[in-house]
């Protein structure tokens, strides 16, 4: 069952939950069918489903059903220090061994060989080759390891405490800081305030040996256990080497009992308002937590329940939008939901908003009273009707995905089940039913539901911001005033009239004038009679998925210095004023069960539009296409609330120490810019800022259809297509003009620099190495140095991870463009500890001086071909990725042909390639750029 994990926004997609005429309400909900699945002997349960999606791939997972709730006060970081060494060493693959064979067979570590650990579970993902029999038995070898035989030698542990340490050190910050002050209330009197995964520093440079040896003997168990398997498989055969991997293990005698940790009502209300010189955003948070434990969802009453909360909070969210695109919003965004918190144990109806910091106690008061009004007044029939239409397109769109679904989403399905028993009955039981649900459930039930939620006890109000000079800290006695303010005054939500139609305007169509098509790539191009061309590929590998890109050189390097001044933040604004004469509102109403989008851009280089739809809803997506090139609305009010949210959202981002350093790195870096005026807006950007400039220069470049190619990938028809491309493209406006990508010239600073940038209170360094200039573009020189950056990833991270311990992550990037002008870019980067920086850095450039010298191992040239090959195979089964052939096909002038001899191109790179761009780009000039921290 697709039901939204605990803490996870309620907007979309809710749990389904029925009682239909053929079904008794005390009726338990099926398992699916489509699935096996077991328990052994010693308890460890299992799941196997077979899934071609993608082909000749097996999703493995294994579960645990511990996390750091489970630790003692001397273990307090050491679930997720275990998660770690399951990577660092099994039985069966001593020390780097795990990850250097996978990384063979085309697995990459942190991008597909991964793992989590929270409060109460530990997930480990494998995602394998399922072509051969040794793979299959090498990939079952290292879950059985993961689960019952790493090593945990004094060497090895000692070693991944520098590791651990840095990835602690990554969550060092002003969010950090004012959590630890605020969790103690929010998980009131709890476990839950005092493990949080990732431990006491002072805990994780000290434990002994045995602390950690004793929470994996404890905790990772076959009753608490379980393997899921999902993939291209023979189910049977699975299920074998399940009881040949598992079946023989045994529980430890004398189990410590797997305790259940409950958080304690209170009856006062809690506030908790923190502040930090380094927080970059305001929010506010509200909590009423339910007085008992959570129900399970066990029975179709139950699912019932469970729509009904669903349809709750679409309609609540639905006016909480409609309030963010007011010409004076109180919030950025909000959100109102009930559902999990941190604690499995304990649920509670949530209400969420980020705003400007002043404006804290505004949105509080929003939030209060927009509940008040649903429990006060209710919804409206024609506000469920939408929301019933907007879930129903929903599970629709997922039925018919049923045989295109991704293992990985079944696995997360069956782990869900097994954790904290999400019903999962498969969506064709879930669709036939919600259909036969949905028309049952009554206003009256969807307006009672908030008054159940809603109480004076038991509530946590949270307000966490910037600290700033000059700025009034709200009190507690503030927000008391305000949750328990008198609701006398407040009024009914009052409906606006439904739009009739996206098209304001008569259209008088155009015609395909020429058709042709390339059989090599399953490609159909249409010309019609304004010049403007449709290149369409029919694919299966989703039924109901149909995206769109239209593409057309120019951009905004055609506006003068002083134009792009004036238009760089306004741009993202445009389409906040809607078009056709209907506002955002307007739109969102009238699409309610509709699936379609479309969004303008405008880069450097060309302008387009972007858009995803279904089949059923595909003339949509054509209406809007032709509305934003026609019609596209000119609203100040609209566009200044649009100036508003990005204020707020935007003007503290630079207390972030990470990001001040992107600001002030890159601003050094364009000092020579004429054009550059920031990487974020700030109220003096804000200043000069003019809409009717942005406006203006948006319809010159969406003025001529006939300079733009339209791409569509996906469940197309013929027919239709045709119909939709004479009716609402070749309507279109157009000119003979034909643009192209201008270089204007400009670069970013050249030479063998350093920039060292003081920010933040923490402990925290960032290191930045780039190379890049001007080359001419060569497609088989811009394999090789993408290969370049892969094959040195997996030497930074042997060298500057496990054998220096020095970091949590690291990665090396290169890539040559070739508009608007031949360029080069190769990119390393990592986060490290202050003492550090310049010892890893010598080390970064070392391990890439040796590539240099003396090439690339072959091992790792063969490892980035396995991992090349499995993305591009599963990557070319995806609508998506052909679009962005097509695209980048265009954009550089070159043939989407070349992309049917990706293997061969990715098999043929060498090591001298390899060696050869690393030499040819890397030993020119390079730009090092570090973030330390402040100096005290």
């Amino acid at each position: 069952m697709r039901k939204i994990k605990k803490a996870v926004l309620f907007l979309m997609v809710f749990p389904l939950s029925l009682v239909a005429q053929d079904f008794k309400g005390d009726e338990k909900i099926p398992f699916d069918s489509n699935v096996k699945t077991g328990k052994l002997k010693n308890g460890l349960t299992y799941y196997i489903r077979k899934n071609s999606k993608p082909e000749k791939k097996v999703d493995l997972r294994l579960v645990i059903n511990a996390g750091s709730i489970l630790e003692t006060d001397e273990q307090r970081g050491l679930a997720h220090f275990m998660e770690h060494m399951c990577f660092n060493g099994t039985k069966r693959f001593p020390k780097n061994e795990l990850v250097d064979y996978l990384q063979s067979i085309g697995v990459k570590f942190g991008q597909h060989l991964n793992a989590y650990t929270s409060f109460d579970e530990t997930v480990y993902f494998l995602p394998i080759p399922s072509d051969s029999p040794e793979k299959l038995e090498k990939g079952f070898q290292i879950i059985e390891d993961w689960a019952f035989n790493a090593n945990l030698t004094p060497e090895e542990i000692d070693k991944e405490r520098g590791v651990v340490l840095e990835e602690y050190r990554l969550g060092l910050g002003a969010d950090k800081r004012m959590m630890d002050r605020y969790l103690p209330k929010m998980m009131y009197n709890s476990q839950y305030a005092e493990r949080l995964p990732i431990g006491k520093k002072e805990i994780l440079e000290t434990f002994t040996y045995d602390k950690l040896v004793s929470f994996y003997k404890d905790w990772y168990r076959p009753d608490l256990m379980s393997v899921i398997v999902v993939g291209d498989i023979d189910v049977a055969e699975m299920e074998k080497k399940v009881i040949a991997h598992f079946a023989n293990y045994k529980n430890p005698k004398n189990a410590k009992p797997r305790k259940i940790y409950e958080v304690p009502n209170h009856k006062e209300t809690l506030v908790s308002i923190e502040t930090d010189k380094e927080s970059s955003d305001a929010q506010v948070q509200l909590l009423y937590n339910d007085m008992e434990k959570p129900k399970p969802t066990v029975t179709l009453n139950d699912y019932r329940e469970d729509l009904v909360k669903g349809l709750f909070t679409t309609m609540l969210n639905n006016r909480l939008q409609e309030l963010t695109n007011a010409p004076n919003p109180p919030f950025v965004y909000g959100y109102s939901y009930h559902g999990g918190t941190f604690a499995r144990t304990k649920e509670a109806y949530q209400s969420f908003a980020m705003m400007s910091e002043e404006k804290q106690l505004e949105a509080l008061k929003v939030l209060v009273t927009e509940n008040n009004r649903a429990k006060k007044f209710g919804f409206t029939q024609s506000e469920l009707d939408r929301a019933k239409a907007a879930v129903l397109a929903n599970y629709e769109r997922t039925f018919k995905e049923k045989d295109k679904t991704n293992s990985e989403r079944y696995v997360s399905e069956y782990q869900s089940y097994f954790l904290e028993n999400v019903p999962a009955p498969g969506i064709e039981w879930e669709f036939e039913a919600v259909k036969k649900m949905l028309p049952s459930i009554s206003l009256a039930e969807t307006n009672g539901l908030i008054k159940n939620f809603i109480k004076d006890e038991n509530r946590f109000v949270l307000l966490t911001g910037p600290e700033k000079e000059g700025l009034k800290k709200v009190t507690e006695a503030e927000v008391l005033a305000v949750i328990n303010a008198n609701d006398s005054d407040i009024t009914a939500n009052k409906e606006t009239a439904l739009a009739s139609s996206l098209i304001r305007k008569e259209i008088k169509a155009g015609s395909v004038v020429k058709k042709e098509s390339n059989a090599k790539l399953g490609t159909t191009t249409l010309v019609l009679s304004n010049g403007a061309k449709v290149t369409y590929k029919k694919t299966d590998f989703k039924n109901d998925e149909v995206l769109m890109e239209a593409i057309s050189f120019g951009g905004s390097n055609l506006y003068s210095n002083d134009e792009i001044k004036k238009v760089q933040f306004a741009n993202g604004g445009l389409t906040e004023a809607g078009f056709s004469g209907l506002k955002k509102n307007d739109i969102d109403k009238f699409m309610s069960g509709k699936i379609a989008n479309v969004t303008p851009y405008i880069s450097g280089v060309t302008e387009g539009l972007r858009g995803s739809t279904t089949p059923k809803d595909l003339e949509y997506l054509f209406q809007m296409t032709h509305a934003y090139m026609t019609d596209l609305n000119f609203d100040n009010e609209a566009f200044e609330s649009y100036k508003q949210k990005q204020s707020a959202f935007f003007k503290n981002l630079s207390s972030q120490p990470n990001v001040y350093f992107q600001q002030e790195f890159y601003g050094y870096l364009m000092k020579e810019n004429p054009r550059f005026i920031g990487i974020f807006p700030d109220e003096k950007t804000w200043s000069t800022t003019d809409y009717k400039v942005a406006y203006d220069k948006y319809k010159e470049r969406f003025s001529n259809a006939g300079d733009f190619e339209f791409f569509f990938v996906g469940n197309v028809d013929d027919k239709q297509i045709e119909e939709f491309s004479a009716k609402y493209i070749a309507s279109l406006p157009s000119n003979t003009t034909k643009e192209k990508a201008v270089d204007l010239g400009i670069r970013m600073l050249k030479g063998d620099l350093k920039k060292v940038v003081n920010k933040g209170s923490d402990p925290k360094s960032n290191v930045t190495i780039m190379y890049y200039g001007d080359t001419t573009y060569s497609p088989k020189e811009a394999m090789a140095i993408q290969a370049l950056g892969e094959v040195l990833t997996i030497k930074l991270i042997e060298e500057l991870r496990e054998n220096e311990s020095g970091v949590y992550g690291v990665s090396a990037r290169g890539s040559l463009n070739k508009v608007p002008n031949g360029s080069y870019n190769f990119n390393i980067g990592f986060p490290c500890g202050p003492e550090n920086a310049e010892k890893l850095t010598a080390s970064a450039l070392n391990e890439l001086q040796k590539i240099i010298d003396n090439g690339p191992d072959e091992k790792d040239v063969a490892k980035f071909k396995e991992g090349e090959i499995a993305d591009f195979k599963k990557d070319s089964k995806e609508n998506r990725f052909w679009l962005s052939n097509f695209t980048k096909a265009y954009t550089f002038s070159s043939s989407a042909e070349e992309v049917l001899s990706m293997e061969e191109r990715i098999n043929s790179v060498t090591a001298k390639e390899i060696q050869d761009v690393a030499k040819k780009y890397l030993t020119k000039d390079k730009v090092v750029g570090i973030l330390m921290p402040e100096t005290k």
